[in-house]
């Protein structure tokens, strides 16, 4: 399986791919690591050998959506994966190219940009990790695979997304390596 990474900053879910890659645990090709930010992500694909595409967000979004598409279609990945990355894909995107993100809650709960806040605030006693498909939606897509984290009293957002992304990474792996096994995708 040929994939590209999406994201958007630390880098360690790309990383935990990365890794189970280079170890043999995930038979698969990374293209490419593409991200909108000037991130960490960046220097751990290019550390690791793996092509890192710095595609910076100017004012004109529906430019940044072209290229992005056009870039992307060079590479014609059997899947995309989107790691960490913090943009709502252009429709025409998720159209043309299979897409799994990672979201820190058990979606449909938590949707967006702040589920772990949100889990706290809604007063949540557990949370987690979603893999899920991405549609034009936001967060919206075919659940593939969830994870369990509690919700521990002192929990506050730092404490409470550090102990997810332990579950994320996990997770993201898993998730490949069923999609390599069952040959997925075959498109959405």
């Amino acid at each position: 399986m040929r994939i590209v990474l999406l994201a958007s900053g630390s880098g360690s879910l790309a990383q935990a791919v990365i890794d189970a890659t280079t170890a043999g645990e995930l038979k698969l090709e990374i293209l490419a690591l593409v991200s909108d930010r000037d991130s960490q992500a960046l220097v751990r694909a290019s550390k690791s050998g793996i092509t890192a595409k710095y595609l910076p967000i100017n004012q004109d979004r529906k430019a940044w959506d072209t290229a992005l598409i056009d870039y992307i279609s060079t590479l014609n990945p059997d899947l995309v994966v989107s790691v960490g990355f913090m943009r709502i894909l252009a429709p025409e995107f998720v159209e043309r190219f299979a897409t799994i993100n990672t979201h820190p809650a058990l979606l449909p709960n938590f949707p967006g940009a702040h589920g772990i806040r949100d889990a706290l605030a809604a007063g949540a006693t557990k949370t987690g990790s979603t893999v899920h498909w991405v549609d034009a939606g936001i967060d919206t897509g075919a659940i593939i695979a969830q994870k369990e984290v509690d919700v521990l009293p002192q929990d506050d957002e730092a404490s409470l997304h550090e102990r997810i992304k332990i579950v994320e990474r996990a997770l993201i792996v898993e998730t490949l390596k069923e999609f390599i096994e069952k040959k997925i995708p075959g498109r959405k």
